[in-house]
């Protein structure tokens, strides 16, 4: 069977994940072409080891930028560190705001406490620079090409990570409130307030679009080998822990069942695992891609294969 429904003008984020090396770009890249015939699309990458670029044959950037010779695609590469740069340099007025008010830290305590690493603030800034293009509202389609899996699965849970972090600041700033409330019989909300209610509202945003299953859809890539497919059923397992079903199955990299003698052996084997797969994923569409001969790179190469996905 063919990939379907991501036509569907409900399907608005379209994530494309499973473990390195499966083909998750070129799958990604392949359904946005098609999409792209369409809708208006935006194909991105949160991977922090970006191949969208080889795939595509054009250089990109963090920023939206047309493809040439498509007419309604566009591809960026999420730069997390230079989205993490730009957070701070937006909010860092609000954050000390909550820090001097909220904790005894003088200047050059919170100097040291913004210029120290916060774990899976990559992933977290990734997913709001996703967050961020969406709510432009310029494209009818957003294509993620996601990292392998364990990056990936952190980049999901980027909305309780951040969620957790919200509440600690809200938590500094609740102490902070009580105290002027008690001595001033009153309290006017500033900055600070308006952050953070901010964030809270971009943390349900992320929410509600990863759990709404008509306008998010997730397909996982896959190889019909043992490994590939162990690890597929842990993602799937791990995603649907955050509320979030893996609709569709691509089985890449499948060989001819009519080749040659070694291609008809190697068929055999994986048809072996491509069973367990269709066990395991019960219920999932699925679509066999068969091997090619070349790598799929460039435009031409990419509609043929998505060719195969859609058709």
């Amino acid at each position: 069977m063919a990939l379907k429904g991501l036509d569907d003008s409900g399907a608005k984020l379209i994530l494309f994940g499973g473990k390195g090396g499966v083909g998750k770009t070129t799958c990604a890249s392949a359904a946005a072409l098609h999409l792209a015939e369409r809708f208006e699309t935006l194909l991105f990458s949160t991977d922090p080891a970006h191949s969208l670029a080889d795939s595509l044959g054009q250089k990109l950037g963090d920023q939206p930028q047309k493809i040439e010779g498509v007419k309604n695609l566009s591809a960026l590469e999420a730069n997390a560190e230079n989205a993490l740069e730009k957070f701070k340099s937006e909010h860092e007025r609000q954050m000390r705001m909550i820090l001097e008010t909220g904790t005894n830290l003088d200047s050059e305590d919170i100097d040291s406490v913004f210029a120290l690493p916060i774990p899976g603030m990559d992933e977290v800034m990734g997913f709001k620079t996703m967050i961020d293009l969406i709510d432009r509202a310029e494209f009818d389609k957003y294509v993620v090409d996601t990292a392998p899996t364990g990056h990936a699965l952190r980049l999901l849970a980027s909305p309780r990570l951040l969620d957790g972090w919200v509440k600690v600041m809200a938590k500094l700033r609740w102490k902070y409130r009580h105290i002027v409330a008690t001595f001033a019989g009153r309290y006017d909300g500033d900055d600070g307030d308006d952050f953070l209610l901010a964030m809270k509202k971009t943390i349900r945003k992320m929410e509600t679009l990863l759990g709404d299953k008509r306008r998010c859809r997730f397909v996982a890539v896959t190889i019909p080998e043992q490994m590939a497919i162990s690890e597929t059923a842990r993602l799937a397992s791990s995603l649907g822990r955050h509320g979030i079903p893996v609709t569709q199955l691509v089985i890449n990299n499948v060989m001819q069942a009519n080749g040659c003698a070694f291609c008809r052996e190697r068929r055999t084997s994986q048809d072996m695992y491509i069973s367990e797969l269709k066990r395991t994923f019960h219920g999932v569409n699925s679509t066999i891609i068969l091997s090619r001969a070349r790598d799929v790179k460039g435009l031409s190469a990419l509609r043929d294969f998505a060719g195969s996905l859609f058709n």
